[in-house]
């Protein structure tokens, strides 16, 4: 059973003043929509950074960090309040070893059964090795086990961005790590540590981070209902090895907007291929 953990958001008093301006209205143009809480989830593989993503969102140290080992065994639930909009941050264990991914994602999808999410944070490390072999069975068991439209609600975070290059800029870096994981996952950069809030190409990641969240909630997306109909359609589906080099470019869509008319139409188009 999840640990669930819900207080006053106190944490969001210590972020920088100007932070605290521009959550404030993206907290308005939520309340104006009638949203009154969102609702997110993590996944990725072990050791990421995910809980220090949870720590970094509340601004607080909610979720316990290793530096050795992951330390969410089974999901944790955190929620969040202020000014009666609701934070909830479902963390979850991370993917270890390949063969052991689709016990990971059953256990990540028995507790999420009944649940209503709004965005889904696929964390990767930007220092981190290519493992093209291991994020192909990942991002096939994701969509086998909660089905391709999970996908357009997912927005991709890299932690451990802090790393010194010397034959290439720290952009052109990012362009190229996110080139090599395209058919997975790709949103912004993101550091390891609440502390850390500046990416070395000057850019404050917090405020960003939560205008695409505000972005994706109040887009043409609804939050997805993780139902027992979405996994039974799901279970053997083969349809998600198809769609995916497709429905993973919807992470771009908070970058390239344009592209989500186009890619809305092509997944229309391919279930009218397969459909019966």
């Amino acid at each position: 059973m999840a640990t669930v953990s819900e207080k006053e958001w106190t944490g969001f008093q210590g972020l920088p003043a100007a932070t605290q301006i521009i959550l404030h209205t993206l907290l308005a143009k939520l309340r104006k929509q009638k949203v009154d809480k969102i609702t997110i989830v993590l996944l990725g593989k072990g050791g990421v950074g995910k809980s220090s993503i949870v720590n970094s969102l509340f601004s607080e140290r909610v979720a316990a960090v290793s530096a050795f080992r992951s330390e969410t065994l089974r999901p944790r639930q955190y929620s969040r309040s202020k000014d009666g909009f609701k934070l909830t941050v479902i963390d979850t264990p991370g993917f270890v070893e390949a063969g052991r991914v689709d016990a990971a994602l059953n256990s990540i999808r028995r507790y999420l059964l009944g649940k209503t999410i709004n965005v889904v944070l696929y964390v990767d490390r930007l220092d981190g090795p290519r493992e093209d072999k291991v994020d192909v069975k990942i991002s096939r068991a994701i969509s086998q086990a909660f089905g391709p439209q999970i996908w357009p609600h997912v927005i991709v975070v890299f932690t451990h961005a802090e790393i010194h290059l010397e034959d290439v800029t720290y952009s052109e870096f990012v362009s190229r790590r996110s080139a090599a994981l395209r058919n997975i996952i790709l949103k912004e950069s993101r550091f390891k540590t609440v502390n850390t809030k500046i990416l070395p190409d000057g850019t404050v990641w917090l405020p960003v981070l939560f205008e695409a969240l505000v972005d994706l909630v109040l887009g043409s997306k609804k939050p997805i209902l993780i139902d027992e109909k979405m996994i039974g359609i799901s279970k053997g589906n083969p349809l998600g090895s198809i769609w995916m080099p497709l429905v993973l470019l919807a992470q771009f869509v908070l970058i390239w907007r344009p592209i989500r008319k186009a890619i809305d139409r092509d997944l229309v188009e391919e279930a009218q291929r397969h459909s019966p």
